[in-house]
């Protein structure tokens, strides 16, 4: 993904941990083979195994795929304890660690914590930087401690969504994790936050790596790979994305609490259950326009084509994401390093753009 005629765009794809860290690595290993750049693992200590274990064995398992945290939190792993994880995995993969850093979402809810506050990720954040850079932090006055062997060079990256945070992003973060989907109209409201908050900081923007996740598959049939959507469709509307939805002319009313499905709507155990209980708010056509708006369903050459199109907008990275929390996204790294890596290589013709 490396050669001369590659669009200015890194291709990752996110890895649950969701077995034994040896078994996951075989699934970072078939990514780096196919060209993929990246390598994004969720934190969630009950839903998955501890994502700085997979992070060593794959660390050591493979040669040049970048491997990050996408993303783990300050709420509850404590700053310092993620600062040394960091360092640790870090100093394994020189130059290829990118350490995601988010409010909490899976990891805080099922052990009834709350979310990190813009306030609280900006005093962590600062913690954490300032242990890799091997300064020393003073605890709230009860002692004064630095980090031995520090790794000022890893990037921290915070994901964000709401405008505080962005602007947060933009204002302290050394790049930018987008939960907007690959929306250009989203994309543009997001991108606009991080500008604030630089210019505020007197960064430039320009300078700070922006990574859009997104919902992926490689299909004929996007009607049937949309339906699979409606647990996440509804989640976003539950947890005030309505505005959002609305963009894309979906607008849904789904309660607050949905019985029968655990843990959450996004990291449903039985995610055809999650399906069809969401279908009481989410009709077909409604995902099918979210799908087509916020994701990358279809073709080869159609999801070439968006991808393309987010690297023309200043969107550096992607990570792509497979539906389903309990599986490796094998069919998802096999298609798009089949199919849709090899064409990102290949000029675009000038008729084309």
């Amino acid at each position: 993904m490396n050669g001369p005629e590659h669009i200015p765009l890194r291709v990752g794809v996110r890895v649950p941990p969701c077995d034994r860290a040896d078994r996951v690595l075989e699934t970072v290993r078939r990514a780096e083979e196919l060209g993929f750049d990246d390598v994004w693992f969720p934190d969630s200590q009950l839903l998955w195994r501890d994502v700085f274990t997979t992070l060593t064995v794959a660390a050591l398992g493979t040669e040049r795929i970048g491997l990050g945290t996408a993303v783990t939190n300050l709420a509850t792993r404590h700053p310092a304890v993620v600062a040394s994880a960091a360092r640790s995995v870090a100093e394994l993969a020189p130059g290829r660690f990118t350490l995601g850093l988010g409010v909490g979402n899976s990891s805080v809810g099922p052990v009834g914590l709350r979310q990190t506050t813009s306030a609280a990720m900006r005093a962590g954040l600062s913690m954490v930087r300032a242990l890799l850079d091997g300064e020393e932090w003073d605890f709230d006055g009860r002692a004064v401690s630095r980090l031995r062997d520090p790794r000022p060079e890893v990037p921290l990256h915070l994901a964000a969504s709401g405008p505080k945070n962005l602007r947060l992003a933009g204002e302290i973060a050394d790049g930018v994790i987008l939960l907007s989907g690959v929306s250009p109209r989203t994309l543009d409201s997001a991108t606009a936050r991080v500008r604030e908050g630089a210019e505020a900081a007197g960064r430039t923007a320009e300078d700070l790596p922006l990574t859009v996740s997104a919902f992926c598959a490689v299909t004929d049939d996007i009607e049937a790979e949309a339906r699979l959507l409606k647990p996440i469709c509804a989640s976003i509307a539950q947890n005030g994305g309505a505005p959002f939805l609305a963009l894309a002319g979906i607008d849904v009313d789904v309660p607050s609490s949905v019985e029968g499905v655990y843990p959450d709507l996004v990291h449903a155990e039985d995610w055809q259950a999650a399906v069809d209980i969401c279908s009481a708010w989410i009709s077909d056509e409604a995902t099918v326009r979210f799908a087509e708006e916020f994701c990358l369903l279809g073709t080869a050459e159609h999801i070439t084509s968006r991808l393309r199109a987010l690297a023309s907008a200043g969107v550096t990275g992607v990570f792509l994401q497979h539906v389903g929390s309990y599986d490796p996204p094998t069919e998802l790294i096999e298609a798009v390093g089949s199919h849709v890596l090899p064409a990102l290589q290949v000029p675009e013709k000038a008729g084309n753009r």
